[in-house]
């Protein structure tokens, strides 16, 4: 199967992006290659970017309250598991206190570091990082592997807070939706939303063995799947036959 999301607003957009990147940043810096942690430093250097969003550790915080709070409303509840409910609200305060306690933006720590700021600035240029141009830079990379994961490690801690109140929060929004299987007729399917309740994530899963890709729209009301097929050429063309595949809508 493969899996589409399509958020409904800005700040799960943010975080779906944010968690792309991180995902990423794991896997290169865990490899050992130069080339691979020069890529990983990049992508650090994206999700500061991403992260330098005044509001968003606010708005992080402020999710992982609303979450807490809606679940210690359940307490009580016979049909709960206090265990489970303990488990889920320990996760929720742990996140929450690491978030809080960091200083500032996320990754702000990181932009006091003037050798990490001048490959910053370098790095986004083509060609912008060669020995002439930053030959400290040049050096790190021909340090021995460990050595450089250690720094890439060291560095990568101060954005890790971030990263968990990310997959926790991703992790109960996708947890929430229940998916169910559709026909879409002719490459097409709507499907009225009911008043009084917000969305904040679609999530979809087609068959490998389709070869379709899904064109997404959505708002308060109504979302849209219309699917598509490359030609040749590349070029996206809207298919004609009937398709099944699973939707979730995430509260």
């Amino acid at each position: 199967m493969v899996l589409y999301e399509y958020p409904f607003n800005e700040g799960i957009r943010t975080m779906l992006r944010l968690e792309q990147l991180f995902g990423r940043l794991d896997v290169l810096a865990a490899r050992t290659e130069a080339i691979d942690h020069h890529f990983a430093l990049a992508t650090m250097f994206e999700i500061m970017d991403v992260a330098a969003r005044a509001d968003l550790k606010s708005d992080l915080l402020k999710e992982l309250e609303r979450h807490k709070a809606q679940f210690q409303s359940y307490r009580g509840n016979p049909h709960v598991s206090e265990a489970a409910l303990d488990e889920v609200v320990g996760r929720i305060d742990q996140a929450f206190q690491a978030l809080n306690a960091v200083a500032g933006k996320a990754g702000q720590a990181l932009s006091g570091n003037d050798w990490l700021t001048s490959v910053r600035s370098r790095i986004s240029i083509p060609g912008g990082t060669c020995s002439f141009d930053l030959p400290g830079y040049y050096a790190w990379q021909q340090h021995p592997a460990a050595r450089r994961q250690a720094d890439l490690g060291r560095w990568l801690d101060t954005l890790q807070p971030l990263a968990d109140a990310l997959r926790l929060l991703l992790g109960l929004l996708r947890d929430s939706g229940v998916p169910h299987r559709v026909a879409a007729q002719a490459g097409q399917y709507q499907q009225s939303l009911p008043q009084g309740r917000t969305y904040q994530l679609l999530r979809l899963r087609l068959d490998t063995e389709v070869d379709v890709v899904p064109e997404i729209t959505g708002h308060r009301l109504m979302v849209s799947v219309r699917l598509m097929r490359a030609d040749a050429d590349g070029r996206l063309r809207p298919l004609a036959q009937d398709v099944d595949f699973d939707l979730a809508l995430c509260t």
